[in-house]
């Protein structure tokens, strides 16, 4: 999926593909809002994979590490880490958005 003419984000259900970026798990409580859109605070995120500023970062739930969202980091892993609040995580591509909808239609 292209964002822009820079960024090309992989689809989700491609878990092949998806394996090879860094990843965030996000606590239970995060899931119903990552899987809305929203972006990924630094609240929810409870483990981080070591990934820098404006990489394609993914993000999965905490208990079964599905695969839930495809994001751009804000910061380097490393400062999100230290830090207590606010955006880590530009929410591009989620589980239920137009995307994936459209795939499943293809699918059926």
């Amino acid at each position: 999926m292209q964002i822009n003419k820079n960024i090309i984000l992989p689809f989700l259900g491609n878990s092949d593909f998806i394996k090879q970026f860094p990843y965030v798990h996000v606590d239970m409580g995060a899931v119903k809002f990552v899987c809305n859109g929203a972006k990924i605070m630094r609240p929810g995120i409870t483990k981080f994979a070591t990934f820098k500023k404006d990489d394609i970062v993914i993000i999965k739930d905490q208990t079964y590490e599905k695969n839930l969202a495809v994001g751009i980091a804000f910061d380097d892993s490393e400062i999100a880490a230290s830090k207590s609040k606010g955006y880590v995580i530009d929410n591009l591509h989620y589980i239920s958005d137009k995307f994936w909808q459209v795939r499943k239609e293809i699918a059926a």
